[in-house]
């Protein structure tokens, strides 16, 4: 290998002194330093060269898909092959993000490096030392000439990097500021949406509103954005856990350009504005892969637009982390990997009933049951199910999905929801042929279920011998860990959830002030409240002497079910949430 002489920058450097000329002693290569510092076993090391010789590709990368060193390893055996310290975090507070108007995202994405400018130093960050001509272009360009390097991971340098362009975009309301009424009249074409919208760089007014709105949504972790006008007056809206919060409210004259904006992205008919659409939306924000869905409805003065946002980053939960009772939890999994019989969760609409049940489907699947899903729609794909879309304008229904199903030898079958007497009788048959059956209900508590099931038409018995437990649940907000204060609420307030004295003797109540970190609300994040009614023999008796949801519902707490409100005010108790959220999900 040829000797290079290269102009390293002193990383001790003092004001005021020289730069040096170093030349490396003797090059070392990454292989041997890794024996060395890592205890690579040489067999692994061997392999890798092998499978480089073969492919091609860099010996560290490919070490790391192999999983023999983690990236930590591959940076400090590069800090010892270059002399360059390593750091595995870098500043996030007090950054200086000046240098964004002067350097493309991009350049800075492809080459992962960055700059990084506090009030104490100014360093430059990168995960690749060879990269020696996109480093000596920054530091031209940012006039850096005797700035230090330090190596960091890919995913810290991007972090930075996403953190210091999405904070020094212009806000939504600069973009409405600066909109003139002759915008309104502007022929919107067809654009392409870029793979970043931090990177979309469009000068149209319209394209940047519609970016930065679903940027800051994401933000906020917004679910949905209503975008809702009058006569006179144009309002957009966020939900943030549950509750719908104003966001902006741009100038009447801009809603038809922002309404043809979010189509077009949509792949919507521009020109339909007398029916109802459906489209999606595929994008990325920073490090986040969002999928959102597009409703429009043709109402008084135009078209109203929500847009259902889903974050694909998101880890699907496990049954541990829904907040269960110990006990019920206990008994929930259990259930969950029985081989037959129906499983039913209920509540309305936004209580997160699709949430527990994917979290029961991926804490059972394993390789060898076969789980099969007919939904309405599809909010996230799970590896290894055969997951099925109803579609109405086929005419495939839950209950046709639900037949075709049965014959593919599924072991367990999610029906979205059983709305009707032929989907109900199917599940029934289904879970009495030998399979497990998840399914959602609309009603207030579990004993309600039961007389919705009765009501539709399937006879007492049926349902006591293939239906096995009945969830019901709601959300409540989280109190915001940054912000919460304890407090001594009056006694009229605790006994409004259920509370006594000696329940909240020794206990201590919080609330949320409200903070940057949780957008002034005082919460963030949900959780569940739950009552679980195990159909025992003793409710199942009483199913087939009546059908009262009341009846049941005392024999269930009788038997020592814990109700909706009861489970609230443990949380409440807990410090987890608060007696107006409690009250909020449970008053009925």
């Amino acid at each position: 290998m040829k000797r290079r002489k290269l102009e390293i920058r002193n990383l001790k450097f003092e004001a005021g002194e020289p730069k040096s000329q170093i030349t490396f002693p003797p090059f070392r290569l990454l292989g041997e330093i890794l024996l060395d510092i890592c205890n690579l076993p040489e067999t692994h090391l061997q392999r890798a060269l092998e499978v480089q010789e073969q492919k091609g590709g860099r010996l560290g990368e490919i070490l790391i898909r192999r999983k023999v060193i983690t990236e930590a390893d591959l940076l400090g055996a590069l800090g010892v092959q270059w002399d360059l310290p390593v750091s595995m975090t870098l500043p996030f507070e007090n950054l200086d993000t000046a240098f964004i108007n002067r350097v493309p995202i991009q350049f800075l994405k492809k080459f992962k490096l960055v700059p990084v400018f506090t009030h104490e130093a100014t360093t430059i960050a990168v995960n690749d030392p060879l990269a020696f001509q996109a480093l000596d272009d920054l530091r031209r360009l940012l006039d850096l000439e005797d700035a230090p390097v330090v190596l960091a991971p890919v995913s810290v340098i991007l972090s930075i990097i996403n953190a210091a362009y999405d904070e020094s975009r212009d806000s939504a309301e600069r973009v409405i500021e600066d909109m003139q009424e002759g915008e309104a009249g502007r022929i919107l074409s067809e654009i392409e949406e870029t793979t970043d919208l931090l990177e979309d760089t469009s000068d149209a007014p319209v394209v940047k509103l519609v970016n930065l709105m679903l940027s800051q949504a994401v933000k906020a972790r917004a679910s949905d954005i209503h975008i809702e006008h009058s006569q006179h007056k144009l309002r957009i809206r966020h939900r943030v856990d549950g509750i719908l919060y104003d966001m902006l409210s741009p100038p009447k004259h801009i809603q038809s350009a922002l309404i043809s904006r979010i189509k077009i992205m949509a792949k919507m008919n521009i020109a339909e504005k007398r029916l109802p659409q459906d489209g999606r939306i595929k994008i990325r924000i920073a490090d986040k892969n969002i999928d959102i869905r597009v409703s429009t409805i043709p109402v008084a003065f135009g078209e109203r637009v929500v847009l259902r946002l889903l974050d694909k980053t998101n880890v699907l939960l496990k049954v541990t982390d829904l907040g269960m009772p110990e006990t019920d939890q206990a008994a929930f999994e259990q259930l969950i990997s029985s081989p037959h019989g129906i499983i039913l969760v209920t509540g309305p609409t936004g209580s997160g009933k699709t949430t527990t049940l994917y979290a029961a489907l991926s804490t059972i699947n394993k390789t060898d049951i076969n789980i099969i899903t007919i939904e309405d729609p599809i909010e996230y794909q799970i590896d290894g199910i055969g997951q099925i879309q109803t579609n109405s304008k086929i005419d495939l229904t839950f209950a046709k999905g639900l037949r075709s199903i049965v014959r593919q030898d599924p072991d367990v079958i999610l029906v979205g929801e059983v709305r009707d007497l032929e989907t109900a009788e199917i599940a029934i048959q289904s879970a009495l042929t030998g399979h497990l059956v998840f399914s959602t209900l609309h009603t207030n508590d579990s004993a309600g279920a039961v007389t919705r099931l009765i009501d539709m038409g399937i006879e007492p018995f049926l349902v006591t011998s293939s239906v096995s437990a009945i969830l019901a649940q709601r959300l409540v907000r989280v109190i915001c860990p940054h912000c919460r204060e304890a407090y001594a609420p009056d006694e009229e307030s605790l006994q409004k959830i259920g509370i006594t004295p000696e329940m909240s003797e020794g206990a201590t109540v919080y609330r949320g002030r409200g903070c940057p970190a949780c957008l002034d609300t005082g919460f963030r994040g949900r959780t569940g409240i739950f009552e679980f009614m195990l159909l025992d023999e003793t409710i199942k008796n009483l199913i087939l002497k009546t059908s009262d949801a009341n009846a049941i519902k005392r024999a269930a707490i009788e038997g020592g079910m814990t109700t909706l409100r009861r489970d609230g005010a443990r949380k409440v108790l807990q410090g987890i949430t608060t007696i107006e959220e409690v009250f909020r999900v449970t008053y009925q």
